[in-house]
């Protein structure tokens, strides 16, 4: 990859709380103008390496490039280019839309000819012309979303930094924000956000899943999925506890999640016949029982990448 095309370059970045390795080693390579996603259980890692990646904080040890700067040296350069957007909501709950943004645009100091027209212009964007004069600590978790990323992408930043950016709202909100996304890539900006959504991870150009501070998997969603290292069978059954405590006790079946009353079951690969040794595994628990061969999701992957990990660093 050209070093044009990266927005970020991440080598061996670690960081320590003390006696805690909150990230450990981690390298990254992140094409411009594509969203690249986090996921990780709570813990994981995910902001302590976005806020190394955006220069609030100082890594113990490792390189960080940034849009061509190297942080934290030049983080000041970088700054002005960097959109960010908390979990927490972190505007003025007592100034109303068009007050934080005319704050906010001080603050970045825009010039004065483009405050207005950035203004207007994020107003129309995120549908936010009708609740202008309205103070901010009144709107719903939705509104309040639109407005923070507005507030985030006022400068118009190259790099927009999102962590955990949609907790605590509605589905539909969920997805008219993700389609703002998308328009903000088109026209070149860079994402890198931070999720606990698989459905949200899915949409990512780019995912890495992290787990007690370690890169354990990354790539495009569909190609993490396609090279899952385990095969995955789907088993129908009115009797799920009996049958889920007969394969829990195989050592090839890596994990098993209970979907209503279909289990969904992760099996090594070296099973030369999954379906059928699955079925005579279980056949004496239920037999009306139906097994078929499923492909994985990405909940496949990041069980895989994370538990089964958890469990062979407690095995050695």
């Amino acid at each position: 990859m050209a070093e044009s095309e990266v927005a970020i370059r991440a080598d061996d970045l670690t960081r320590h709380f003390g006696p805690v390795t909150a990230v450990n080693e981690l390298s990254l390579s992140i094409e411009k103008a594509q969203i690249y996603g986090f996921l990780g259980p709570n813990g994981s890692g995910k902001s302590t390496a976005i806020r190394m990646l955006c220069g609030l904080l100082k890594p113990t040890s490792g390189s960080v490039t940034v849009l061509g700067f190297d942080l934290p040296r030049q983080a000041a350069a970088v700054r002005s280019r960097i959109g960010y957007m908390t979990q927490e909501f972190s505007l003025y709950e007592d100034m109303t839309v068009l007050e934080n943004l005319r704050f906010l645009s001080t603050i970045y100091a825009l010039p004065r000819q483009q405050r207005k027209e950035r203004i207007e212009q994020a107003l129309e964007t995120y549908d936010l012309k009708d609740l202008q004069q309205q103070f901010s600590g009144t709107m719903s978790g939705g509104q309040r979303q639109r407005l923070a990323l507005a507030a985030a992408t006022l400068h118009q930043p190259d790099l927009l930094i999102l962590d955990e950016p949609t907790s605590g709202v509605d589905p539909q909100s969920r997805r008219d924000f993700w389609d703002r996304l998308f328009d903000l890539v088109g026209h070149g900006t860079t994402i890198l956000l931070s999720t606990h959504y698989l459905d949200e991870a899915e949409r990512c150009h780019q995912l890495a899943i992290l787990n007690q501070g370690q890169l354990v998997a990354e790539g495009a969603p569909a190609e993490l999925m396609e090279t899952l290292d385990a095969q995955v069978v789907e088993i129908s059954t009115s009797e799920s506890l009996k049958v889920r405590h007969e394969l829990s006790c195989h050592d090839q079946v890596q994990s098993v999640a209970q979907l209503g009353t279909r289990l969904h079951a992760l099996l090594d690969k070296a099973i030369e016949d999954p379906v059928a040794e699955v079925r005579k595994w279980v056949e004496s628990c239920d037999k009306d029982i139906d097994v078929k061969a499923v492909s994985a999701n990405l909940e496949d992957v990041f069980v895989a990448a994370t538990e089964n990990r958890q469990q062979l660093e407690h095995d050695s």
